[in-house]
């Protein structure tokens, strides 16, 4: 007798326990940590107007414990988090909110903020040389290239 099955629950539970703690942990507020169990499932609880989830149950589902919630469930954590429930249903869908919350993750920060806000109304070429100088900048100070799009492809430098 094969054990894939159970393999393939868990591998499906583990995903959906990875999903669940990154979406909740990255749309907590700016400074904040990601909210409890219990805080999720009051949330949820109160904005349905009944006891829908319980704290436990949002453990379980964190945790891998439990890997095969009804639609009722993740519509309800879905809607929570702010997202759609497909978040947790399509790993395209998730990687696609998953980078924009990234964004948004960015745009917290005060000062990023403030250049994102005042490079409006700059032209397009403008633009461009303030992302450059930004390429230059991370380069000097040794951090990782972002996968930012760029309307160029970089060149490659000359020895």
């Amino acid at each position: 007798m094969s054990d894939e099955p159970e393999q393939n629950a868990g591998e499906q539970g583990g995903r959906l326990a990875e999903k669940l703690e990154r979406l909740l942990r990255m749309t907590a507020p700016a400074g904040q940590k990601a909210p409890s169990n219990e805080e999720v499932a009051t949330a949820i609880n109160i904005a349905a107007g009944e006891k829908t989830i319980s704290a436990t149950y949002v453990w379980q589902l964190r945790t891998g414990r439990k890997t095969n919630p009804t639609m009722r469930h993740l519509e309800a954590l879905a809607h929570y988090c702010g997202v759609n429930a497909a978040y947790f249903l399509s790993d395209e869908e998730s990687a696609k909110v998953d980078e924009q919350l990234a964004l948004l993750d960015a745009l917290k920060d005060s000062d990023a903020q403030n250049i994102a806000l005042r490079s409006t109304g700059l032209s397009e070429s403008s633009r461009q040389a303030v992302s450059n100088m930004i390429d230059q900048l991370r380069k000097l100070e040794g951090l990782v290239d972002t996968d930012a799009p760029r309307d160029q492809p970089e060149k490659p430098r000359r020895p």
